[in-house]
């Protein structure tokens, strides 16, 4: 077939709306999204009913970058610090130490019982070693799955969190095997610059943007998630320059935007779901072009024996040694266990070997893809009922709904007072958003010499207005009173 633009744009549109339309069917029979996603790539491809011809690896990993950094950032920004808090400790152990033993003991495994060298079964575990932030976040909150305790923050923590660790293992890998010269201790000290170039400078870019979008009061609304999807990019691409690592850089710049006090926050919030599930849908359906079934049938025995070893075995061994140190019960490290889910990213981590030029990188690549399709295809399909058989699940009147669920909802309170601005109040002319107003209540309507304002972050309080707020309890008059200056 010529690929000509208009050709392009009919086929794009066509696997985007056959994707979509194709997942309504899907979730109801039981079949996991982002298997079906990479199914009609497949289909798609040359070896399929398509026949359409994609091999550029290249073209595809700067697509799941692009993709897994708007994924990693849409994650971010609907995850709230005090969701996370009580799980710090437990989730980046997971995303460090429990990535590095699950790399080592799939890379020991392959080493001992197949015809790969030590560093290439090393690499082999390594672009496996972490957990999908786009699966783990689909599936957990597509499907509602409600956990007991902070389960479900600590495993969207680690699955945002432990990329990093695993793209740094799987480039300082290829370094070793492709680089002549290039030796192990060179590798310590670039950890260190990427973890705290990537967490500092996300931080610091996500306080700039908060202060840049509260600022800058642009004409049309409609521009500020334009400006944001710039941004987003430009955040992992100076933290990349600046030699850090960009994916921590972004995940921790959403982090600090998401729990900040941001303009237009909730609409950005559902700007970026819609983001990450078109992201999805784009990664999942170009690797599945990159994929040739004909090159992976020969290596299914060897897919398979190695995926059934990092789900039974490699996972559980990083997740009882990191969580050693914390009170959690049996089961809880279990279903943990259980949620080890792979998707596109160890794809997207299998092309660096294709480009860098690797013995055997096609072989490892096509191997990663299958352990990639037995992982979603068994787990993501599971996983509730292991949380049922686990007694970890909460009864369905009591499901937690997600952050995004709520964000409409979630200021509504159950207490409506009146307050009115003396003469000369201490917050005449000041913004609304620069208050320091308690998260928990929402001036909701202002009274102006009788004409009723809807409130923003960017309305200016006036002296004699009158004031609607929305509260949860009595005990915040105080703090209200507080803000105000009255």
């Amino acid at each position: 077939m010529e690929l000509s633009p208009e050709n392009i744009l009919i086929i794009g549109s066509l696997l985007l709306i056959t994707s979509i339309l194709a997942s309504k069917t899907a979730g109801k029979a039981g079949i996991p999204i982002l298997l079906l996603f990479l199914g009609i790539g497949m289909l798609a491809g040359s070896d399929g009913i398509g026949g359409i011809e994609f091999e550029d690896p290249g073209v595809a990993q700067f697509m799941g970058i692009l993709a897994l950094t708007y994924i990693l950032f849409s994650g971010g920004l609907d995850t709230k610090w005090q969701a996370i808090k009580p799980v710090l400790g437990p989730g980046l152990m997971l995303s460090t130490l429990g990535v590095l033993l699950t790399a080592i003991a799939v890379g020991l495994f392959s080493y001992t019982l197949f015809d790969f060298s030590l560093l290439e079964s090393l690499l082999l575990g390594a672009i496996v070693s972490s957990t999908d932030a786009a699966a783990v976040f689909s599936i957990l909150r597509a499907k509602s799955i409600g956990l007991k305790g902070n389960l479900r923050p600590l495993l969207e923590l680690e699955s945002g969190s432990n990329d990093p660790m695993a793209f740094f293992l799987t480039i300082g890998l290829t370094s070793l095997i492709s680089v002549s010269g290039f030796t192990w201790p060179q590798l310590i000290p670039v950890f260190f610059l990427q973890m705290f170039v990537g967490g500092l400078g996300g931080y610091m870019m996500g306080r700039g943007i908060v202060l840049l979008v509260n600022k800058i009061n642009l004409e049309y609304e409609g521009l500020y998630p334009v400006l944001m999807l710039g941004l987003v990019i430009m955040t992992y691409a100076l933290i990349d320059l600046l030699e850090g690592n960009g994916f921590l850089g972004v995940y921790v710049a959403a982090l600090t935007i998401g729990n900040g006090k941001m303009l237009h926050k909730k609409s950005l919030i559902k700007f970026f779901d819609g983001v990450a599930w078109l992201m999805q849908i784009i990664m999942f359906i170009t690797l599945g072009l990159l994929v040739f079934p004909s090159q992976v049938i020969p290596v299914m025995g060897f897919g398979f024996v190695i995926a059934l070893f990092l789900i039974f075995v490699a996972r559980p061994l990083g997740v009882f040694i990191s969580l050693a140190f914390f009170k959690f019960k049996l089961r809880e490290k279990a279903f943990v266990s259980w949620v080890g889910l792979r998707g596109a990213v160890p794809i997207v981590f299998a092309t660096f070997p294709l480009i860098a030029g690797i013995d055997k990188s096609s072989m490892l690549f096509n191997i990663v893809f299958f352990i990639v399709l037995t992982s979603v295809a068994l787990q993501a399909t599971t996983l509730s009922y292991a949380a049922r058989l686990l007694h970890l699940s909460v009864p369905e009147g009591l499901k937690r709904r997600s952050l995004l669920d709520l964000e409409l909802s979630e200021d509504f309170k159950n207490a409506l007072i009146e307050v009115e601005l003396p003469e000369n109040a201490s917050v005449d002319g000041k913004k609304i958003v620069s208050l320091d107003f308690p998260k928990t209540c929402l001036i909701v309507l202002i009274n102006r010499g009788n004409k009723f304002i809807t409130p923003n972050g960017l309305t200016e309080l006036h002296s004699g207005d009158k004031l609607m707020i929305m509260m949860n309890s009595e005990d915040e008059d105080e703090k209200i009173k507080l803000a105000l200056g009255i």
